[in-house]
């Protein structure tokens, strides 16, 4: 499984990384401080979860999730 880490607060990311390790001890983990790096993790690699932070700097990842969706080459049919 993976799991990309969308949070400008290194903290959180870590934080967030730590807890779902517990839970998914063979996964793989990516992270994004902003929007822009979520987004660009997201066209270069396929994620099985992404995790975003609403209140990012910028585009919140509101803004990243609805363009997420728009794309049909990174949207598996479920989105």
């Amino acid at each position: 499984m993976k799991i990309l880490l969308a949070d400008d607060h290194a903290v959180v990311r870590h934080g967030l990384k730590q807890i779902l390790t517990d839970a998914f001890k063979h996964a793989t983990y990516g992270e994004a401080r902003n929007a822009q790096e979520a987004l660009d993790l997201v066209w270069k690699q396929k994620w099985d979860v992404v995790v975003l932070d609403i209140t990012m700097p910028g585009r919140s990842g509101l803004d990243v999730l609805r363009e997420i969706k728009k794309s049909s080459l990174a949207c598996p049919s479920w989105c």
